[in-house]
């Protein structure tokens, strides 16, 4: 770390993220924890770092496809893209600006509002064997003829769970040891999706998941509670980056 940086931690939390540039515009959820910036949403996932310098916020991000979806178009024109960003902080708000690879001479800008965090569940213990630290893309579906189903990024660290998408955001807790793992997730929404997943949106939907995992991934099973409505999932997770 060089004269000047150093990592901003009050800076760290679970953030909604809307970015942009020329008349492209997209969503996410960003986490900032210990210098790195790690999120995305159904398609992309993100990955980066961030310092604070001079009274500002400087972040270096790389975004890269996770889901093969066609109908999931890259923000930039392309599946992997970088950027050079710097900033500052004000109340829950950072906004920043800089550029991107694709588009040399555009100017890309983001908004990162801080998430309620608070009703985080105990955090679990994570044993010999368990589950790595990381930033995994997640894909799940639902069971029992039920037409639905997520895509989106999560963090798992140290028996906490953080993550989202475009338009929900992850609060949870795990406990994992021996090639397990287990425990309950909180999925809310950071903006209206009702229309968008009729499913999950328009209330907040509690999980509770068991499954096996590996030093590459995990897969899981789990009752999800919306509303009224008991839904049956399955969910493939794969590590994206190590945390």
């Amino acid at each position: 770390m060089g004269y000047g940086w150093r990592v901003a931690a009050v800076l760290d939390g679970l953030y909604k993220a809307e970015y942009g540039i020329n008349n492209a515009f997209g969503r996410s959820v960003m986490c900032m924890h210990a210098g790195k910036l790690l999120g995305g949403n159904s398609a992309f996932a993100h990955l980066g770092s961030y310092r604070e310098r001079d009274g500002g916020i400087d972040a270096e991000v790389i975004t890269e496809r996770h889901n093969d979806d066609p109908n999931y178009k890259p923000l930039m024109g392309a599946d992997v893209a970088a950027f050079s960003l710097r900033g500052k902080s004000q109340g829950n708000t950072i906004r920043l600006e800089g550029s991107a690879t694709p588009m040399p001479g555009a100017l890309f800008w983001a908004v990162l509002t801080r998430l309620d965090d608070k009703a985080l569940p105990p955090v679990g213990a994570v044993g010999q064997g368990g589950i790595v630290n990381g930033l995994y893309s997640i894909h799940l579906r639902t069971l029992d003829g039920i037409d639905g189903g997520l895509s989106g990024v999560m963090l798992l660290l140290d028996g906490r769970i953080l993550g989202g998408d475009a338009f929900f955001y992850y609060l949870g807790s795990y406990t994992s040891a021996n090639g397990r793992w287990k425990g309950e997730i909180v999925n809310q929404e950071h903006t209206p999706a009702k229309g968008e997943n009729p499913v999950f949106g328009g209330r907040e939907v509690g999980i509770g998941f068991s499954g096996t995992c590996n030093e590459q991934g995990a897969e899981l099973e789990a009752i999800a509670l919306a509303g009224k409505r008991s839904i049956r999932l399955t969910a493939v997770l794969k590590l994206m980056r190590p945390a």
